[in-house]
């Protein structure tokens, strides 16, 4: 079974895509931050106030949107196993 992911999900999420903005790469909407810097810098060990320290022009609202949207995907993932 294909994992679905509704135009609506995506439309909501505090994203932007644009070819202008750092080469396209998906980063926080208003910003120039690249989502995946939330995950790598968790990864690294930060917390998610040292993350918005660091960056920021990202508010705490998108980040947990985002990470509430990361839970709801893989959530889906395991169902549809």
């Amino acid at each position: 079974m294909a994992l679905v992911i509704e135009d609506k999900e995506l439309h909501q999420l505090p994203i932007t895509i644009d070819p202008e903005i750092v080469s396209g790469t998906p980063v926080f909407t208003g910003t120039r931050v690249p989502v995946d810097a939330l995950i790598n810098n968790l990864e690294a060990g930060l917390t998610l106030d040292q993350f918005l320290q660091n960056f920021p022009t990202v508010t705490r609202e998108q980040a947990i949107q985002v990470l509430d949207f990361w839970k709801v995907t893989l959530l889906k993932l395991t169902k549809s196993a």
